[in-house]
């Protein structure tokens, strides 16, 4: 039977920290939205239904080898993952830092007897070597992460030459609306588990030196104020000469890794 593996309870075996890496403290930075936890299912199930299975299609399209979702939220990739992992194409590692969200994604794997791992690493600081995955799978998670420069350089740390980053986000919108949508930003923050509405993220993805794009396009979807989306595919260069983060961040990365690797070693 198949069984969601935690950080919590097996993380050690699993070669998962269940310890924070990140080097700050876990407490006090961890997110935690128990009532948007609660909600998000509920409000996103229209959304889940009608708009959004071609795009979570194609996250998930022919996938194998090993596979990192930087964000699993309460679950909504993992009916899409199932074919892969059932078949044995692909081993599934999802994060989620929100215990509450988390807990709920746990839920739906052991629901649809999925044999995933599942951390609650933060992406910013994965505890996972270089060269670790095939595919980083990144689905309505960037608009939440703090660094998100941080987190895309680790997403490429991760990944082997020639692996690819498969994304679907929502941005900032253009013209009057855009007006609209930075007066909703701070309140919708606050609601919506620390989502931020006008994050040029399409953009910060194409230019980032570690990746070639494959493809990358702009959709008018979603409902006003959390649309439009990107989506698309960017490939891993053969080296990374040079990240794009600010080196004391990379530096604090590279210090929380490698006290992860030492962690696991012991």
């Amino acid at each position: 039977m198949g069984t969601a593996t935690t950080n919590e309870q097996e993380g050690a075996e699993e070669g998962v920290a269940g310890d924070d890496v990140s080097g700050h403290d876990h407490e006090t930075e961890r997110p935690a939205h128990p009532w948007f936890a609660r909600l998000y299912d509920p409000v996103m199930r229209a959304s889940e239904e009608k708009l959004f299975p071609p795009h979570r299609e194609y996250l998930a399209r022919d996938l194998s080898g090993d596979v990192l979702d930087l964000g699993a939220g309460t679950g909504a990739m993992l009916p899409y993952y199932e074919t892969a992992i059932q078949s044995g194409a692909a081993t599934v590692t999802v994060l989620e830092p929100d215990p509450h969200m988390r807990e709920r994604a746990v839920a739906e794997a052991r629901r649809l007897d999925l044999d995933v791992r599942v951390s609650d690493a933060r992406a910013e600081a994965l505890p996972f070597p270089d060269d670790s995955f095939d595919v980083v799978v990144a689905s309505m998670v960037f608009c939440t992460i703090p660094d998100p420069e941080a987190a895309l350089d680790e997403a490429a740390r991760v990944l082997r030459p020639g692996g690819e980053f498969r994304f679907l986000e929502h941005v900032a919108e253009e013209g009057w609306r855009r007006f609209a949508q930075r007066a909703l930003a701070p309140l919708w923050s606050r609601l919506a588990g620390g989502c931020r509405l006008t994050r040029h993220t399409g953009d910060q993805f194409g230019e980032h030196d570690a990746f070639t794009v494959a493809d990358i396009e702009r959709r008018h979807l979603g409902v006003f104020p959390v649309r439009p989306f990107v989506r698309g595919t960017l490939e891993r260069r053969d080296s990374i000469e040079e990240m794009g983060a600010d080196p004391s961040v990379r530096e604090r990365v590279r210090e929380a890794v490698d006290a992860a690797r030492s962690r696991l070693d012991r």
